[in-house]
Order: C-alpha cells, then sequence, then structure tokens
C-alpha cells in the first residue's frame, strides 16, 4: 500500500505541521509515504521533512510568490505522480480540487481521501461553489472531519454524502512538549528580565487568525508582560504597524518562524490563541500541553476544546481578554487550576491515537 499525502505548501500553519510529525510515525509503522507540495520557498517545515529523509518529497513549483500554489498547470504535473500511488490523503484549498482533476485524467485509479480541517472557508459560504464543492466532494472516497462540529456542519452542506463522513481528531505529540527543556527569558529576548510575565502566541499571520486583538490587550496589562508572537504570513506587516505606531516594541517581540516550539511552549508563563475560526486548532492543544494556563477566543474550533478547562475570551475584544489575562495573573490558586486542567485535555489529543485510526482507515479504504 503506497500512500501520497498531498497539501498546498509546508509554510507554518497547523495541517502543515500535522504532515511533518506524523510522516516518521507512519514509516515507523510500516506503511509507505510520500509528500506532494504544489508550492514552496525553502519552507521551514519542507527542511526538517527532508532532514528527516524519511520519504520522497515532490515539489511542483518553487518559488517566492505563494499564489503559484494556484497555477492549474499543477494538474497535469499531479496526475503523473498519482499514477505511482494507491491512496492519496489530500488536505487544504486548491489542492482539494487539483487532485480530483488530476486523477480524473487517470481515470480514477487511486482512491481520494480529504481531511476538512476547518469549519468554514469562503466557498462554503458562496452559493454559487455549492455545485461545484458537491462535485469534488464526491469523488473522495472519505471526507475526515477533525471534530464533531465539522462533520455536523457538512453533513447539511453535503446532505447526500452524509455516509462517507467520519471524525478523526487532529493530534499532537504531548510527550515531546512535556519533555521541552525551557529557555530562560533572558535568552529569549534581551528586553526581557526573569521576573517578566511572558505571554505567547503561536499562529501564522493569515486572515482567519487575530493577533491584533492580543497586542491590543497588551495595552491593559501591567508594565513586565511581554508578549512573543510566533508566526509569519500576510498580516504580519499590519501587525508591526500598529506595534510601531502604539509604542509597543518593548512589549511587543515578533519572532518569526520557529522549529523549537515545543521549548518556547515551556519558556513562558501564560499561552493564547487569539483567532476568528479555527477547526480542531494544534495550537491549541500544543499550548494546554505545555503546564500553563491556555486563553482563547471564544469561537467554533476553540470553544469546544478550550471551555470548560481553559480560559475563554470574547473574539476580538482586547479588554475582556486583558482582564482574562489579569486574573490568572492575581490569583495564583486560579493560575494552578487552569494550568492543570489545560495539562489533562490535552492528553486526550495524543498524535499516536490520530495516527492508528488513520492507518486502520487506509488498510479499509485500501482492501475494499
Amino acid at each position: 500500500m503506497k500512500i501520497l499525502q498531498v497539501i498546498n505548501s509546508l509554510a507554518t500553519g497547523g495541517a502543515e505541521k500535522l504532515i511533518l510529525d506524523t510522516i516518521p510515525l507512519y514509516i515507523q509503522q510500516g506503511i509507505e509515504v510520500d509528500v506532494l507540495l504544489l508550492w514552496d520557498n525553502d519552507c521551514m517545515f519542507t527542511k526538517e521533512l527532508e532532514k528527516l529523509n524519511c520519504s520522497k518529497i515532490y515539489i511542483l513549483k518553487k518559488s517566492s510568490n505563494y499564489k503559484d500554489i494556484y497555477k492549474l498547470s499543477h494538474v497535469f504535473k499531479i496526475a503523473k505522480i498519482l499514477k505511482k500511488y494507491d491512496l492519496v490523503h489530500v488536505h487544504l484549498f486548491p489542492a482539494q480540487y487539483f487532485v480530483v482533476l488530476a486523477n480524473m485524467l487517470n481515470r480514477n485509479r487511486a482512491k481520494l481521501l480529504f481531511t476538512e480541517h476547518n469549519t468554514t472557508n469562503k466557498r462554503i459560504q458562496n452559493k454559487l461553489f455549492k455545485p461545484i464543492e458537491r462535485f469534488i466532494y464526491k469523488r473522495y472516497t472519505k471526507l475526515i472531519c477533525i471534530s464533531d462540529e465539522i462533520k455536523n456542519i457538512y453533513s447539511q452542506y453535503l446532505k447526500n454524502q452524509i455516509g462517507k463522513l467520519i471524525v478523526i481528531q487532529n493530534g499532537v505529540s504531548i510527550e515531546t512538549i512535556i519533555n521541552a527543556k525551557p529557555y530562560k527569558k533572558t535568552v529569549l529576548n534581551a528586553n526581557c528580565l526573569e521576573n517578566d510575565i511572558v505571554l505567547l502566541q503561536v499562529a501564522a499571520f493569515r486572515p482567519q487568525k487575530d493577533q491584533l486583538t492580543l497586542i491590543k490587550a497588551m495595552e491593559y496589562l501591567p508594565p513586565n508582560c511581554k508578549l512573543f508572537l510566533v508566526g509569519d504570513g500576510v498580516n504580519r506587516k499590519k501587525c508591526e504597524t500598529y506595534v510601531n505606531q502604539e509604542n509597543l516594541n518593548n512589549k511587543v517581540c515578533f519572532l518569526g518562524q520557529r522549529s523549537d516550539i515545543p521549548r518556547l511552549l515551556k519558556s513562558v508563563d501564560i499561552i493564547v490563541l487569539s483567532s476568528h475560526y479555527e477547526g480542531l486548532s494544534l495550537s491549541s492543544i500544543e499550548g494546554m500541553s505545555a503546564g500553563v494556563p491556555f486563553v482563547a477566543s471564544e469561537v467554533p474550533g476553540l470553544k469546544e476544546i478550550v471551555g470548560n478547562y481553559g480560559v475563554l475570551f470574547q473574539e476580538g475584544d482586547q479588554q475582556d481578554l486583558a482582564d482574562k489575562i489579569n486574573q490568572l495573573l492575581m490569583n495564583e490558586a486560579h493560575y494552578l487550576e487552569i494550568a492543570t486542567s489545560c495539562l489533562e485535555r490535552a492528553k486526550e489529543f495524543d498524535i499516536n491515537i490520530m495516527v492508528h485510526r488513520h492507518i486502520e482507515l487506509y488498510t479499509k479504504v485500501y482492501e475494499a
């Protein structure tokens, strides 16, 4: 059984990180898995996967322009590669569309699986796309939803394809984070003191995320609170401009893409994920594994994971976010209770559980 994982790129993101983390685990279980990327620009996760030297990596386009992932010519290149594989597991749009078209050119020789990572997107919100979407989804043997909420949404959206929908929750390497060695705060940033309170958000600067609300919340927090933002993307410049305009440079630090996320998570006092919506957020599970309080927007994909364990704040409300953080800082018992609760919740999403369920699905579909 030869499996190909297809994704737009291995730039920073939850689905992208999942590819990096799971490929070695599949190989350890004797499953032959390779990766196809529509685009790459020396992305950090691509380099990390290349270092592991455990699978073949196809890159259709190397350039500095991320929009190159949308080149329709990718379809013909994908078609040639698909002929070598029995199962193709696809993540994200436009790879979702391109693989279907490529497989049709090959007379549907490969069996296709697709993972739906988010609760919403622009296509599901546009009625004009519905016939196209139903056509595309129909070409997949199974549609993997990473949460019950996503399954419920797509059960309504794809009413005649409900039988294809299954739930396999994403996971993270909990032990890697628990056992990570923390940095000293003075090592994290030259402006940091060991008694500073350090907040951290790990997320790509995409429209889906909401780093700006977190930055604005810093204006309502004590002077010794510092914020580190890990990630890159189209909205980073906007956030940097705001920090400069409001003279927050001494409180907010942009760390860019990092490969040492577990150590960073273990080095801070509070982890935040300010977002507009999520699927099943790997960043939230990783953050909850760190043994400190996790604070998140009360939005789909986060409230189901974080609610009753971590702390939720009103989406886009910097004052509410600051108030929730201040409550943690002023009440040690509350702080410790939330930290412990988050860690116990995170253990429910160990990556090995997810890999085992995927392998079971691959085998079932392959043998059908």
